[in-house]
């Protein structure tokens, strides 16, 4: 009996102990969450955290991303060197720029013995990061031109990320209609949405005005189905970036347009592009005369998704075919019941069918990696999801290779150089479609459902992908590279 209730008081004491470390890890998480929001709103500087972002995340959501750096990652972090490190920037004097305290915080562990304290750590690290060396930040006007799927993800970005408007300003919105009924209807679609939750801002209709203020940002609503004529100086916009998401414009003669109207000085396509630069940020970026070039396009959702990993695969192990099959879902171009349509079997019901469809990925990847021509076949099936979709490619390689040296390949992908942005690393064992949704990279990587054959020169991969929220990221991050306003980064 004295023994168990020993053992009752120890267990009582763990309990404790346990219980306010955790507390303690907790108020350093509002610390941090202080010195993020001060960082961002007052002066346009961004904490990331190996590459998640922190504007917005909840006490739990801080600690769960340190979870993940030492899961994941395998930079074990803590909490306290986090927050403490952020003091350290609030209280310097540093440009706008996106840094990874994470990859800060694990330097300061494996670093720290060659400085002083962690206040000589951040001034060598960010060493060219003090305010007067970066270039200016010219903000550039944005219009939306479509406000679907895409449109409205894009808009709920480009409010959520102003910070003090030295980036990307939304300006107006383009649709169909500008009625007072259609501005209500256009705000609600805004504010809520079935499968990516509510919108996390305050949203006012100026029905007088024709206009929504968002946050803050007066959003111009316009009525017009002619790109070329509408006056967007007459609204105040000049010099803007037009980010066009109906999808209906592709090649250059009929999306040129856009260039005609008044305020317009570069166009932005949601879809492949005909005859005009096709990007996948991160992958081909830097391949284009910025000065030169007025029209771009941000490829496919599935495009964007696909490109990174092939990209990993054909560098390092030589890709000498390969068939592509997405499992996608359905979209709004599909019917919810059976009736007519133009293309084969999509006239079928989405929501109790899958659907066998083409899809122009396997082509659109030789736009980005040109090597890859006439080496890829690729099909589609739509399912009865409204997001979360997934692309399985079987690839013959050049090299033998392994389970463990592809998996390394994609992980060192995830974690350094061009695409880390671009493609999550998991290694989830449960992962499903539905817990992708809202992952800010183009690429999910499910680790451990890779296959590798007896031969070791046929490999499966698997790739998540939110065919709505990650590729709208990766729209954002071709928009400021293309507007020119990108920050200075440290990740």
């Amino acid at each position: 009996m004295k023994n168990q209730v020993t053992n009752t008081g120890k267990e009582t004491t763990q309990y404790e102990q346990e219980l306010n470390n955790w507390i303690s890890k907790e108020m350093a998480a509002i610390d941090l969450i202080g010195s993020i929001g001060a960082l961002f709103y007052d002066r346009s500087i961004e904490l990331m955290l190996f590459k998640n972002r922190l504007i917005d995340q909840s006490v739990s959501g801080i600690l769960s991303l340190h979870k993940y750096a030492k899961d994941v990652v395998n930079k074990p972090i803590n909490i306290f060197d986090s927050a403490e490190l952020a003091k350290l920037i609030v209280a310097g004097n540093y440009s706008p720029s996106r840094i990874d305290i994470g990859r800060l915080a694990y330097e300061w562990q494996e670093e720290k013995s060659n400085f002083s304290d962690k206040s000589d750590f951040i001034n060598q690290k960010l060493k060219g990061f003090e305010n007067g060396h970066e270039k200016p930040l010219v903000p550039r006007d944005v219009i939306l031109f479509g406000f679907g799927r895409i449109g409205r993800l894009a808009a709920r970005e480009l409010v959520q990320n102003a910070g003090k408007g030295q980036q990307l300003r939304l300006r107006a919105i383009v649709s169909r209609g500008n009625s007072d009924e259609n501005i209500i209807k256009r705000a609600a679609l805004l504010r809520t949405d079935s499968v990516h939750g509510p919108f996390k801002g305050v949203i006012v209709e100026d029905l007088e005005n024709k206009t929504l203020h968002i946050n803050g940002q007066i959003v111009h609503m316009i009525e017009s189905d002619s790109p070329e004529k509408i006056d967007y100086e007459a609204y105040g916009i000049s010099n803007a970036l037009l980010i066009d998401n109906t999808g209906t414009l592709r090649d250059r003669e009929s999306f040129g347009k856009h260039l005609k109207a008044k305020g317009v000085s570069k166009a932005l396509l949601t879809a492949p592009g005909k005859d005009f630069p096709n990007i996948v940020y991160g992958a081909n970026h830097t391949d284009f005369d910025l000065d030169k070039e007025d029209l771009y396009s941000a490829a496919s959702c599935t495009t964007n998704a696909i490109v990174p990993v092939l990209k990993v695969i054909h560098d390092k192990l030589g890709i000498e075919k390969g068939h592509i099959e997405t499992v996608h879902a359905y979209t709004n171009d599909q019917n919810l019941l059976d009736n007519m349509h133009k293309h084969h079997r999509r006239g079928r019901s989405a929501a109790i069918n899958m659907v066998i469809t083409e899809t122009g990925a396997g082509k659109a990847v030789t736009k980005v990696i040109p090597n890859l021509k006439d080496k890829l076949t690729a099909n589609a099936v739509r399912v009865p999801t409204p997001n979360g979709s997934l692309a399985i490619m079987n690839l013959a390689v050049s090299k033998e290779t392994s389970l463990e040296e592809v998996n390394s390949l994609i992980k060192d992908a995830a974690l350094n150089g061009e695409l880390v942005s671009q493609i999550y690393y998991s290694i989830n064992q449960e992962l499903v479609s539905n817990d992708i949704i809202g992952n800010s990279c183009c690429s999910v990587f499910d680790s451990p459902a890779t296959i590798i054959h007896p031969d070791k020169k046929n490999i499966v991969l698997y790739v998540w992908y939110d065919n709505e929220y990650g590729y709208t990221r990766q729209v954002i991050r071709l928009a400021k590279h293309v507007a020119k306003v990108r920050r200075l980064t440290y990740y």
